[in-house]
């Protein structure tokens, strides 16, 4: 084992491994105040395996209450250095980690540019000393022998709010080559259609058709149609998997139906799990023996993107269903089943037929040969990616970020939806599909959109039954959402406390700011000017406090469906006022607080 020890901002790092053949060397510099970068490169004279390589520190736990790592969803404690271990790897999560104060200041983050091969980190208190123990884990998995290789580490200590942290760290992980976002067109900022709450595998292209008819009405500019489209079985298995070839009996004409939808002003996308073929697939046969294992309650088995014949079959299946159909791009589904349950299939057949050894490397150069030929069909596709596949490097493929399964659930909903937007850049961040009970009031209908409101929503009720009130209820928000999208999406982002999932969100541009509150006794300050302050009720209680540095010069109130009530009476200075649950309070002449352009 040997050891190198460097000097850095956050103190001496141990570097450990097993260097054998491998020279390593190690830049340090500091590109702003506060801020260091910090690169490892291993050079060998012969191709050989990278090191294990162990890097280990400790820094005194000073005013840190929160933890921010993108993988550990609602948990924002800052655990003890024997547990709390986080993962990343291509397909799932990225590393990154930060520590804040309780006022939402950030302390520490760090971040580490690999983001192809599978990366271990963690950040805990020391119990003998109250020192936050600190890892880094490189080259993990045997792979391929090489020459010569990198990774940066990069420390941030500056005192800013810790969404700015983040998103600043963001930036730096998109300057990698590896890592350049690929841009996401118009269309993936519309409202879409799902198919998947509401219909689950009992689609059709008659069913489908009347309902975008009426998902038009609302503005809904896309259709994901999801599974059922390729079998007639609804047993929620993937048995039917891998073929790839529509159920003749729910779409008997595809190509057709496809062109009713986008008549009626949609763009059509297609689920499509990668992975996976299924027990009952005329394909399985095909590829036996080039599965990485086998899901047993789902009766599927995932495929080792390492053949090259695996990975031009799902390329070419890809093509000939973009092209034959006429489709606008697909929902690529269960990409973070691309890993190893247990061993590794490959090593007992020393690597046999397969063309690269490194899982990650596979799935990155099966991507990349998807999308070279989709885009050559259909320059401006549309790729979903579900969390927690939305790391730094797939931001190259996926244009469109959606928050995991959450069905019913606003809290998780908006943690996952805000989550997304601190880290996906320009990426359009879409929710998981909102439902909600048609016996529920509309107002508690409401919250399903209000807490996915700083994202793209995705619709996934049946439209044409919602009682008349939900239906008025879903006009208002989405015309509210369409006529404000670029403040809620483009607008400086400031979610508060994510210890607290995030009681109070606000976008702002240099002429407005939207203010969410999701938690009663919020206290909201608004400063008054020349703009517009819109204040989203979404409680779900009648009473808030708004504190104003002077009285408006007019303000509306809306309760939930969108009516008009009349204006409370404001004044300056701290105020409780009653605003409908799931209702929009709008002041006029309000002062932004965003810097000047230019």
């Amino acid at each position: 084992m040997n050891r190198k020890s460097i000097d850095t901002m956050a103190g001496s790092i141990e570097i450990k491994g097993v260097f054998a053949s491998w020279k390593l060397t190690v830049e340090q510099r500091t590109p702003i105040p506060d801020t260091e970068l910090i690169r490892l490169r291993l050079e060998s004279p012969e191709p050989a395996s990278p090191p294990h390589l162990v890097l280990s520190w400790s820094i005194p736990k000073i005013d840190m209450q929160i933890s921010w790592c993108e993988s550990k969803g609602f948990s924002h404690n800052i655990p003890p250095n024997w547990c709390g271990y986080n993962h990343s790897t291509l397909v799932s999560s990225l590393p990154l980690q930060l520590l804040a104060a309780q006022q939402g200041e950030n302390r520490f983050l760090f971040a580490v540019s690999e983001t192809l091969r599978p990366v271990g980190f963690k950040a805990g208190v020391r119990e003998e000393d109250n020192r936050i123990e600190c890892s880094v884990e490189l080259f993990r998995e045997p792979e391929a022998p090489i020459r010569s290789c990198q990774a940066e580490l990069r420390f941030d200590f500056r005192k800013i709010f810790y969404a700015d942290a983040i998103r600043d760290a963001m930036e730096w992980f998109a300057a990698f080559p590896e890592c350049i976002p690929s841009l996401s067109p118009p269309a993936a900022f519309e409202p879409f259609y799902s198919s998947w709450y509401s219909y689950h595998q009992n689609i059709s292209d008659r069913g489908l058709e009347a309902e975008c008819a009426v998902a038009r009405e609302y503005g809904l500019k896309g259709l994901i149609v999801d599974d059922g489209w390729q079998t007639d079985d609804t047993g929620r298995s993937y048995a039917f998997c891998g073929d790839w070839e529509v159920s003749a009996g729910r779409f008997p004409d595809m190509k057709a139906h496809v062109k009713k939808i986008h008549e009626l002003g949609m763009k059509y996308l297609l689920w499509f799990p990668l992975p996976f073929i299924g027990d009952e697939s005329r394909n399985r046969s095909r590829f036996q023996g080039k599965f990485l294992y086998r899901i047993s309650h789902s009766r599927v088995s995932v495929l080792d993107p390492r053949f090259p014949e695996i990975r031009e079959f799902l390329a070419a299946a890809g093509e000939r269903v973009l092209r034959e159909w006429e489709l606008d791009g697909f929902k690529f589904d269960f990409i973070d089943n691309f890993c190893f349950q247990g061993e590794d299939p490959a090593v007992a057949e020393h690597y046999a037929g397969r063309d690269i050894r490194s899982l990650p490397a596979a799935v990155d150069r099966l991507l990349s040969d998807i999308m070279i030929r989709l885009k050559a069909i259909r320059p401006e596709l549309l790729i979903e990616f579900r969390q927690s596949y939305i790391g730094p490097a797939l931001r190259k493929y996926g244009n469109m970020f959606r928050a995991s399964d959450c069905p019913g659930d606003v809290l998780g909903n908006r943690a996952s939806t805000l989550r997304l937007r601190l880290t996906s850049g320009g990426t359009a961040v879409h929710s998981d599909m909102l439902e909600w009970a048609p016996q529920e009031s509309p107002e508690e209908a409401a919250l399903q959109l209000l807490n996915v409101l700083f994202s793209v929503p995705q619709i996934s009720v049946r439209l044409a039954e919602l009682p008349e009130s939900h239906r008025k209820m879903l006009r208002f928000w989405l015309n509210f959402w369409r006529e404000h999208r670029t403040t809620l999406l483009s607008g400086r982002l400031k979610p508060l406390h994510p210890e607290q999932v995030f009681p109070q969100v606000s976008a702002e541009t240099e002429t407005e700011k939207i203010i969410a509150v999701y938690a009663p006794d919020q206290a909201v300050a608004v400063r008054t000017g020349g703009g517009i302050c819109h204040i989203v009720n979404a409680s779900n209680v009648e009473e808030m406090t708004i504190e104003l540095d002077m009285i408006p010069a007019a303000s509306e109130l809306f309760n939930a469906l969108g009516e008009v009530l009349p204006s409370p009476h404001l004044t300056d200075g701290p105020q409780r006022l009653h605003i409908p649950r799931s209702g929009l309070l709008k002041i006029h002449g309000i002062q932004s607080t965003m810097p000047p352009a230019g």
